[in-house]
């Protein structure tokens, strides 16, 4: 069995962007990964491209050495774009070898341990703020929007919800994005007493609406420093998160915070690779380790999971793309013993199911494992060519 081609293919999704890498084999076995250039990774398809030389013509049933080949090529310039790319063709070369086994991706891997896997709604209410005014869903203005559709999520079968911060301003509900320089506050990154009391009252509306049993996190990204992240985890501490989730580049100072926090604390899904990874768990910064399977590879995020364990640390997958993403997601946690949680959008354009051959079965809150080979669906490459990208 040989590698014969390898090649990108993008769509349009709305406000963002599907990025699908096809690895097509001279037996006749297609393998697909799905990958994501709009939040920091510009340029990824191009890098794909460089590295593909190195991959065609090798068998991918050893995708072990050839992820290792990858990444002695690139070894200068470890990480970042060279290590999505990796991972981007990792993942690809993991649907082949389950699809030419005639099993799942998890069990090559000796699972599934689980094949119904808990899921929590993400970005609650996020994108009903951020993309208000356009027809992709529908509008949340107001905490009375906000609690009415907490309570749809809870409906819904949900146990968890994670939301991010929607501060209020001349009664609107705002998108707030300052870390990564989308909206004012940055490149300070304080925190003021009204963005405190904000975020107190969007949290005390949710929980709320959904009752003190639901799970809910709250996601903060890199919007705040130490000072800042410390004041939110006293303020949140009558809510009774789930976690609170951060992302800091200096493990010492998650480290001080998961100390002060009286709730769990979640970090690390801008890592790649357990080099990244090892200082946060040697000082034991986090609760939970998310852990982002596109950007890592399947092989290497059990990797990064099993060491985890060693620290008595669960693992989250940070899960925020299209359906095939979720599918990779759910074959991780069915591999991992140290399993917390999987991520999943809910919100999306309406379009998103065009893209694969089966959209995600979830059932009372549950992302259901299908046992087909590799990861459990295809792409409708008719469709995603029929949608090019806008920009």
């Amino acid at each position: 069995m040989k590698i014969d081609r390898i090649e990108p293919i993008i769509a349009d999704a709305g406000w963002r962007t599907f990025s699908f890498l096809k690895m097509t084999t001279a037996c006749g076995i297609t393998g697909w990964s799905e990958y994501n250039e709009d939040f920091g990774s510009k340029g990824l398809s191009d890098v794909i491209r460089e590295l593909a030389p190195m991959v065609v013509g090798q068998d991918p049933r050893r995708s072990e050495a050839i992820v290792a080949q990858l990444h002695v090529a690139t070894r200068q310039s470890r990480g970042g774009l060279n290590q999505q790319a990796i991972a981007a063709i990792e993942n690809a070369l993991l649907d082949v070898r389950g699809k030419e086994a005639g099993k799942s991706v998890a069990a090559l891997f000796g699972g599934p341990i689980r094949d119904r896997i808990p899921v929590y709604w993400s970005h609650f209410g996020t994108y009903r703020v951020a993309q208000r005014g356009k027809d992709f869903l529908p509008a949340l203005n107001t905490y009375d929007d906000l609690a009415a559709h907490a309570a749809e999520v809870k409906a819904q079968g949900f146990a968890a919800l994670k939301t991010n911060f929607f501060p209020l301003r001349d009664g609107q509900l705002q998108y707030f994005n300052p870390g990564f320089g989308r909206t004012s506050g940055w490149p300070e990154l304080n925190l003021d007493n009204k963005l405190l009391l904000d975020l107190q009252r969007q949290l005390q509306t949710i929980r709320d609406a959904v009752g003190p049993e639901m799970g809910m996190m709250l996601d903060t990204n890199f919007h705040f420093k130490t000072e800042g992240y410390l004041r939110i985890a006293d303020a949140v501490a009558p809510i009774g998160l789930t976690w609170l989730e951060l992302d800091s580049h200096d493990p010492a100072s998650l480290a001080l915070i998961r100390r002060r926090a009286s709730c769990a604390i979640a970090s690390c899904e801008t890592l790649h690779g357990r080099r990244d990874f090892k200082p946060y768990l040697e000082q034991y910064a986090t609760d939970v380790a998310i852990v982002d399977v596109p950007w890592n590879g399947l092989g290497e995020s059990v990797k990064i999971a099993a060491m985890a364990d060693a620290y008595e640390v669960n693992c989250a997958p940070h899960n925020f793309y299209g359906h095939l993403c979720s599918y990779i997601s759910a074959n991780f946690c069915a591999a991992i013993p140290n399993f917390r949680i999987m991520e999943i959008d809910i919100d999306s354009t309406p379009w998103r199911d065009e893209f694969v051959t089966h959209p995600p079965v979830i059932e009372d809150g549950h992302f259901v494992l299908p046992d087909r080979p590799g990861w459990g669906c295809d792409i409708n490459e008719a469709a995603v060519r029929a949608r090019p990208p806008k920009r």
